[in-house]
């Protein structure tokens, strides 16, 4: 899909938008939304975030906003750096990209995307979210970083390859049709 490193930033920009809107969503609503009313006292998630004034994360409370900006940088800046990178030569790896079916090798590069995001992302919220007050504890680290890993990996696959990987080619593919057009036109007359 991207052919340049202009193209793959807006790709990596797109899907980190798309995909970290729909970790905090799932993070706040659908796993932590029972415990999250229950020890505010709300008939809503919303509700008892505005109670305790905030998400937790970095051992204190901050609005949703600030939650994902800060997610958005470090997913975007390991997409960017490490996911997109490794995850393409992990797929050349299995698949040559000249012979494969365009349709394989997406699906294979989208694989090895989660198959690095996923436990990095949740090595990183670890840290993000990790009770503080409480006291630091490596052991505890560990083992929220496996939960979150257990949580997140199957949201993470199944949205990506049947969700917000679609969504975003198609998005990049209105983007840049002109520049498809022309790639196509240059393979076919030349």
């Amino acid at each position: 899909m991207p052919r340049n490193q202009f193209q793959r930033m807006v790709f990596a920009f797109l899907t980190v938008l798309i995909t970290v809107h729909a970790y905090v969503f799932y993070s706040l609503y659908v796993v932590n939304g029972s415990t999250l009313m229950s020890l505010n006292g709300a008939s809503s998630v919303i509700e008892a975030i505005n109670n305790q004034n905030g998400v937790y994360m970095f051992g204190t409370y901050l609005p949703i906003w600030a939650v994902v900006l800060t997610e958005f940088c470090f997913a975007y800046l390991l997409e960017v750096c490490m996911g997109s990178p490794c995850s393409f030569a992990l797929a050349k790896r299995v698949f040559d990209p000249k012979t494969t079916n365009p349709v394989l090798f997406e699906t294979t590069i989208i694989c090895a995307t989660v198959g690095i995001m996923c436990p990095a992302m949740s090595f990183i919220a670890a840290w993000l979210y990790y009770p503080y007050y409480a006291g630091f504890n490596i052991v505890t680290l560990f083992a929220n970083w496996l939960k979150l890993v257990c949580f997140n990996f199957p949201f993470a696959f199944f949205t990506q390859l049947f969700f917000i990987q679609p969504l975003i080619r198609t998005v990049f593919k209105t983007l840049f049709r002109k520049d498809i057009a022309k790639r196509q036109s240059t393979q076919i007359n030349g």
